[in-house]
């Protein structure tokens, strides 16, 4: 059974390549030259955890911090995330409570995919629901546009930034992108095609729910995947020898937000 790394969320939602191409590559340190992305292939638990926890969780956390900041913009959210707050609306949950509900959910159509949960999808959850309800709490509503929009462009960054870090600790996917690659798998469908079906599917109900769709789900849509792919050959863990499982590279979280 394969296991693949996250995202998200939502990401869930970076653009990393699937396809079994040649590793990405970003500038390297002053002097240096390129910097290889090493296979982003789930890597056991008990492999370096001193090392790979804390960035783990301080990547998730970023990223449910992220999403709130986003939703304190009013400026528009990510597809996931426009579910997540629409569905909001018509619950007495909090948007973090809606997250892992959500998440939870999808998790349950891994079942007909034979996908298998990972720690990191565990972790997936229970760490962006809480981190994402902190934010909206720290967070004030009703700021100026200039405020919102500064809110904006900060949440995407480090939403993308935070993608990188989460995602480069390999420790299992996230619930939308085990669905995204088992639904891949099933039908025979590329990855991005399958991803492009659900992302639309999700945007769609969440804005029929009265999510937050705006000018931030366009920027989200165009800058997450870039800025992902920049960080990631800073944050993968290269794993030791002969240690990673095999299977296809993390596709991205999107996450799973």
């Amino acid at each position: 059974m394969r296991h693949d790394t996250d995202m998200a969320d939502h990401s869930e939602q970076a653009a990393i390549r699937s396809d079994g191409g040649t590793p990405t590559t970003a500038p390297g340190r002053p002097g240096g030259g390129t910097r290889p992305t090493p296979p982003l292939t789930y890597v056991r638990f008990g492999e370096r955890p001193l090392r790979r926890l804390p960035q783990l969780f301080i990547g998730l956390a970023l990223y449910g911090f992220s999403m709130a900041v986003m939703v304190r913009s009013g400026l528009g959210l990510s597809p996931w995330s426009v579910l997540n707050e629409g569905l909001e609306k018509h619950t007495s949950l909090s948007f973090g409570a809606v997250t892992a509900v959500v998440g939870v959910s999808v998790l349950l159509l891994w079942i007909p995919l034979r996908q298998r949960p990972a720690f990191g999808t565990a972790a997936n959850i229970v760490v962006i629901a809480l981190s994402s309800d902190l934010g909206l709490a720290l967070v004030p509503e009703g700021l100026g546009l200039p405020a919102r929009v500064g809110l904006l462009l900060t949440g995407t960054f480090t939403n993308a930034l935070s993608v990188a870090v989460y995602v480069g600790a390999r420790f299992g996917p996230g619930p939308r992108d085990g669905l995204m690659t088992g639904a891949a798998a099933l039908t025979g469908r590329s990855i991005r095609a399958v991803r492009t079906f659900i992302e639309i599917a999700v945007l769609a109900v969440g804005w029929l729910l009265g999510g937050g769709v705006g000018p931030g789900t366009v920027l989200y849509a165009l800058a997450v995947g870039p800025v992902t792919q920049f960080f990631l050959p800073w944050f993968a863990y290269a794993g030791l020898a002969g240690t990673a499982r095999p299977g296809p590279p993390v596709t991205g979280a999107r996450t799973t937000s």
